[in-house]
């Protein structure tokens, strides 16, 4: 069940005992959970029927002891474990979970993990009558334009497809980091309803013409002069763009352009799809398809290859990041 689905049975007031949100991305885990505290009951009854338990802290007796208290002067209590997976003897709500009470809404987020498939505890969150359980992965990179562009959207406002690139390629999957970003630029565009490059080079911090994206698209363009002047800027301001962000999304370039000569359709949809892109970005992997060839793109591969080894000091010694980046970039063009 997604979140959307979740959040909808809440606000029909359609329950089921137990919650179990599991996995690796935290952003939506926090979101169900935050709901689960502050929505689900009324202020009035939230006093006496919510309580939150901390995984590190939580003894299971005083967990379940609490699971199984009926609620007071209202129709359901919610019980809310965070941080589940710091909990010692977790397997313990093995006997709750099996049995629990209607009344009671117990929520657990268990991040960063899943619990074994194996145990008799995800046996018991499978009965769809009793629990229902929510994982949740990293999200790929190739599916951040559009996520972004969809949180905008929800939020009533809209985003430039450049904007959305600063996001994705500055911040990287980090959803939650993503939507706080999202939400101080808001705050600061008055009666605008769109986000463009300006606000997140203002309120974000990313320079809008000095990034890893203009630094890619002087590369797909073999624009040297331009591709000197980011490293250049780069060198002056090292937390804008380490080589350790560089590289990694240069090479994630390269390797879905390579993937194009493989290509045996030409309709942009399809080939976007193949390669596991946004339709609006084809044309930029198509460009340097084209003005590298096969053999050039195989070249930058195995020269990306290579400089992230002297970036961690492999047949390269105190050579500054800058150094490496305008080297390996003149291999690159010339």
């Amino acid at each position: 069940m997604s979140v959307e689905k979740i959040l909808s049975s809440w606000k029909k007031k359609n329950f089921k005992p137990v919650y179990w949100l599991e996995g690796e991305e935290e952003f939506y885990i926090d979101k169900l959970i935050d709901y689960a505290e502050h929505n689900i009951l009324p202020e009035s009854e939230a006093a006496f029927n919510l309580t939150v338990f901390y995984g590190k802290d939580a003894d299971w007796a005083a967990l379940i002891n609490a699971c199984r208290r009926y609620p007071m002067f209202a129709e359901r209590q919610v019980v809310i474990l965070k941080e589940a997976q710091q909990m010692r003897d977790i397997d313990k709500l093995e006997a709750y979970i099996e049995n629990p009470l209607s009344s009671t809404v117990l929520v657990v987020s268990y991040k960063e993990k899943k619990v074994d498939g194996r145990s008799k505890l995800a046996k018991l969150l499978k009965d769809k009558d009793k629990a229902e359980v929510f994982t949740t992965k990293k999200m790929y990179d190739n599916q951040l334009p559009e996520w972004i562009n969809e949180l905008v959207e929800n939020k009533g406002f809209s985003i430039s497809q450049k904007a959305v690139m600063l996001l994705a390629e500055h911040i990287g999957n980090d959803l939650s980091r993503i939507n706080n970003e999202v939400e101080k630029v808001l705050v600061n565009l008055a009666e605008r309803k769109s986000i463009n490059e300006d606000d997140i080079e203002k309120y974000v911090g990313v320079s809008k013409e000095y990034n890893v994206f203009e630094l890619q698209d002087a590369l797909t363009k073999k624009n040297l002069s331009k591709a000197i002047r980011i490293i250049q800027y780069f060198e002056s301001n090292p937390k804008a763009a380490p080589i350790q962000l560089i590289l990694p999304a240069l090479y994630n370039f390269f390797s879905k352009t390579y993937m194009l000569f493989g290509q045996s359709s030409n309709d942009e949809k399809a080939m976007a799809a193949a390669i596991g892109v946004n339709p609006f970005f084809i044309k930029d992997y198509k460009a340097a398809a084209n003005n590298y060839k096969y053999e050039g793109v195989e070249s930058i591969l195995l020269l990306l290859h290579e400089y992230n080894l002297k970036s961690v000091g492999v047949n390269s010694i105190n050579t500054e990041d800058g150094s490496l980046l305008k080297e390996m970039v003149l291999k690159m063009m010339v």
